[in-house]
């Protein structure tokens, strides 16, 4: 299997630069998902890798040959993308048979190609039909089907599902986890959606202008942000991050109006006073009899679950998640666990470990 190593990778547009230095490898068979804001650079990267954009600098080594300047034909990458990139005028099994036919297979190969993939993706009835006959689900599994027969040393995604319900998002993640875990091949997945990033990948990279700020598995992304940054964007209701200064101890935090919050896990460095950010998720609040006093402003049901978002004393927002269903709160009293405490550098936004 194909393994991917991308060094110094830089891209500029004119005087703006959008990716300022990418150094990131990727092992046999690995998938990599890509997260960051609109702008970042994270479909940018996915072209350059394509070959689609050419870089201003930098090396893109596939299986042990740099193609940063060959023709996306010569690289042997397989791009599925968000709109399917389907010819309308041709049926499944063409759409599917297209690239083989341009790299001269056998017919024979071809039609044996075709059916093993479309059998792999629930596509045998559907090969004599022509892709304004097909679901959105159905029309993505065949831009899937016409990257797997090529069978590519690397599969690109670039946000596959975000065309897609709620519903068959759902099943299809599961697809596309199924089908890259099953034949192996080394993976860049693009996405804005967190549920993809944190489930499809076997490890995340956090992309935020233009520059990586955390490359770890998904769990160790979200249970420990590199900075203020990957705090706040991974985590859906994101991670309340408070302002706040460290105790003359260095083993508390002391928010707005005074309040004192302990560190469970030890001191963090710095002098009295050092300005810090204070981050705990939503979910870590527990209502209790001390705490800080938070008016509520807005309920949000989720069924299961209910977020309730509202104000401290300090005129902070403050997200609150709270389990099962929870109706006519105007005011709460949360604490502050601090086994769940994320602390940041107010200057530099860079975390702080004890």
């Amino acid at each position: 299997m194909a393994a991917l190593v991308i060094e110094n990778l830089r891209k500029s547009f004119g005087a703006t630069d959008v990716l300022k230095g990418i150094d990131l490898s990727l092992n046999s068979g690995e998938m990599l998902v890509i997260v960051g804001a609109s702008g970042c650079g994270k479909s940018t990267l996915l072209r350059l890798v394509a070959g689609l954009e050419e870089p201003t600098s930098g090396r893109i080594v596939l299986d042990g040959r740099d193609v940063a300047r060959l023709d996306p034909a010569e690289r042997d990458i397989a791009m599925v993308f968000q709109n399917y990139a389907l010819y309308p005028h041709m049926s499944v099994f063409d759409n599917m048979a297209y690239g083989l036919r341009i790299r001269g297979l056998s017919k024979d190969e071809i039609g044996k190609r075709v059916q093993e993939t479309a059998g792999l993706l629930g596509l045998d009835a559907l090969l004599a039909r022509k892709p304004r006959q097909l679901s959105g689900g159905q029309r993505q599994r065949v831009a899937m089907g016409r990257a797997i027969v090529r069978e590519p040393k690397l599969f690109l995604f670039d946000e596959p599902l975000s065309n897609l319900d709620a519903k068959l998002r759902v099943s299809m993640r599961a697809e596309i986890r199924r089908l890259q875990r099953r034949m192996g091949v080394t993976s860049l997945y693009v996405t804005h959606d967190q549920v993809e990033a944190m489930t499809l990948g076997d490890r995340l990279l956090v992309l935020h202008k233009g520059v990586p700020v955390q490359l770890a598995t998904p769990m160790q992304v979200f249970e420990r942000p590199a900075d203020v940054y990957v705090a706040g964007f991974i985590g859906a209701p994101s991670m309340n991050l408070l302002d706040a200064a460290l105790s003359h101890d260095g083993t508390a935090a002391r928010l707005k109006g005074g309040f004192l919050v302990p560190f469970r896990d030890g001191k963090r460095p710095g002098s009295d006073g050092r300005r810090i950010v204070v981050g705990i998720r939503p979910e870590h609040l527990v209502p209790g009899p001390e705490g800080l006093d938070v008016t509520v402003d807005l309920i949000e049901p989720l069924g299961s679950e209910t977020v309730l978002i509202g104000r401290m004393e300090s005129r902070e927002l403050l997200s609150i998640k709270l389990p099962g269903a929870v109706a006519g709160i105007e005011s709460i009293r949360v604490a502050l666990n601090g086994e769940h405490l994320h602390v940041f550098d107010a200057d530099t936004g860079l975390r702080l470990d004890p």
